[in-house]
């Protein structure tokens, strides 16, 4: 350990240590298990330590002229790209000059040609807890196809901003699977993105690929992002805050409905709306019924996606106790009241949705047809809770076997 590192270190008081600076900077790491081999990283902006240097930078200075490949989920490398089926090219990075595959393009899954470059994927990527959100599942394709060309995988562990205690939903149906849901996990799956690429290769994936975590220092299962001191780097354009991944849980399912989910405003998924929304009637008949949050009547203009450069009338979601705060939940009861208030304007999506051309798009972010028709039915979203219960029970069992920490 150099003294520049010792330096570093003495700066992390207080501090989680993501697995990226474990790596780099820890003091208990072996870093030989690296030496040699032809490394690939999977990463994107939010792939920073404490003083922005990117993955990419760091593993070249520790592991000089090892690094043979970049890879980038949804969004790009960079994070440009900012709608789902809006691709990213492959290009080559200016500085070590390799190239950057994309594993948002005509394929989202690596190809042999990729992996023939490389030994070993190292992963950095700030998964939000969220079933819908794809970061994960290119995560599980990267494992498959380490096991198929005997590649061995690395993740770089990073906090779940949304916690690790809370889990919420109904489980994924089978039928329902697609690049927002490949395996029968909840909606708030409560494990820190490590933990939950482990258990998807044990689980899920027929042949396990040879997995190593680097673990973060410090987190703890209690903590939201804001408890980390991590500075918050939006591993999406639509995700610019801790706060916006904190509702994104239960707001990601207007991208279902043609409600307005705050795509083009400068707060996505922490406001939502439409022009024929009616605030006063939905918010005396919710008021009592959310727990930990407060709904404050908003109007916004989207500067593009739905109802662009029309006034959108509905409301912003403010967390003040996430304790309470069941994101789902809140999210299935606004958009019941909804259907509810508005049966002649409100619409489900029509597909194709993240290359689904068939299936309706809320049924694949709900992960179960049988729960759109229940809303529609307006059963109480109580009971449908209470009807998880079992389900959750049997998936924390089995997630409690890989949890890292406490």
């Amino acid at each position: 350990m150099n003294s520049s590192s010792n330096i570093y270190l003495s700066n992390l008081t207080n501090r989680v240590i993501t697995g990226l600076e474990n790596l780099c900077f820890g003091q208990t790491i072996d870093r030989d298990f690296l030496k040699g081999r032809r490394l690939g990283l999977l990463a994107n902006p939010a792939s920073v330590d404490s003083r922005f240097n990117h993955a990419s930078s760091l593993i070249n200075q520790i592991y000089p002229d090892q690094l043979k490949a970049l890879f980038s989920p949804q969004h790009g490398f960079y994070a440009q790209k900012q709608d789902n089926m809006i691709e990213s090219d492959h290009t080559v990075d200016p500085k070590l000059k390799i190239p950057i595959f994309s594993l948002y393009s005509k394929t989202r899954v690596p190809t042999k040609e990729m992996f023939d470059l490389i030994d070993t994927l190292i992963v950095d990527i700030q998964d939000v807890g969220t079933r819908v959100y794809t970061f994960i599942y290119t995560i599980s394709y990267c494992l498959e196809v380490a096991s198929k060309y005997n590649k061995d995988v690395v993740i770089l562990d990073r906090p779940n901003p949304v916690g690790g205690v809370a889990i919420e939903g109904n489980i994924l149906k089978k039928d329902y699977t697609s690049f927002v849901g490949r395996f029968p996990i909840p909606m708030r799956h409560g494990l820190t993105v490590g933990e939950i690429a482990t258990l998807f290769n044990s689980e899920f994936i027929d042949k396990p690929a040879n997995l190593k975590v680097v673990p973060m220092v410090g987190w703890r299962r209690d903590m939201l992002f804001s408890d980390t001191c991590l500075a918050w780097i939006a591993p999406s354009p639509n995700l610019p805050t801790p706060a916006s991944a904190l509702v994104y849980p239960g707001q990601v399912i207007w991208e279902g409905t043609n409600i307005s989910e705050g795509r083009g405003t400068t707060q996505p998924f922490e406001i939502f709306g439409a022009p024929f929304i009616g605030r006063e009637k939905i918010y005396f008949e919710l008021m009592d019924k959310i727990q930990g949050v407060v709904l404050r009547p908003v109007a916004f203009e989207p500067t593009s996606g739905k109802w662009q450069g029309r006034a959108c009338y509905g409301f912003q979601i403010h967390v003040t106790d996430h304790t309470l705060f069941k994101p789902y939940k809140t999210s299935l009861l606004l958009i019941q009241q909804i259907i509810k208030e508005h049966p002649d304007h409100f619409k489900w999506k029509e597909p194709p949705y993240e290359y689904e051309y068939v299936k309706l798009p809320i049924d694949l972010i709900l992960g179960d047809k049988e729960l759109r028709e229940q809303i529609e039915r307006f059963e109480s979203i109580d009971l449908i809770e209470k009807s998880w219960i079992d389900e959750l029970d049997d998936f924390k069992k089995m997630s409690r076997r890989y949890y890292l920490y406490g």
